[in-house]
């Protein structure tokens, strides 16, 4: 889900075989997840020549690289500055779901505390 997200986000979609096929390109331990070394190795194949001009892992490759001769230094770090921040401003789904995980999370709270002074009462009572 996450790398579905991620391509998303990058503008590159892929369907749900299209990501299973990426994933199988670079899972190197069959357990059909990514880890961050299998991750890593996605960029290490492109650089290699070893990924397909099709490859869905191709075209996330492409999408995230820079050629520091051309833009130069500064254009390295513009692109990664955006980068981070594109990636960083949450959609609107993204913002609702935390939304909604930290109203939970005060409810919760409010919860044990109401049970905790339950509990001092019964006590109080029972004593």
């Amino acid at each position: 889900m996450e790398l579905k997200l991620m391509m998303e986000k990058l503008g590159a979609p892929q369907t749900h075989l299209g990501l299973k096929n990426m994933i199988k390109e670079v899972d190197e331990d069959f357990d059909g997840q990514l880890s961050f070394r299998e991750f890593l190795l996605i960029f290490h194949k492109a650089a290699a020549g070893e990924l397909g001009e099709d490859s869905g892992l191709m075209a996330l490759a492409k999408l995230s690289e820079i050629d520091v001769a051309q833009e130069g230094v500064k254009g390295a770090k513009d692109f990664f500055e955006a980068k981070v921040q594109a990636l960083s401003c949450a959609s609107k789904f993204e913002a609702e779901l935390k939304a909604e995980q930290d109203e939970r999370k005060q409810e919760e709270e409010k919860r044990r505390l109401r049970q905790a002074a339950f509990r001092e009462l019964k006590a109080a009572f029972s004593t």
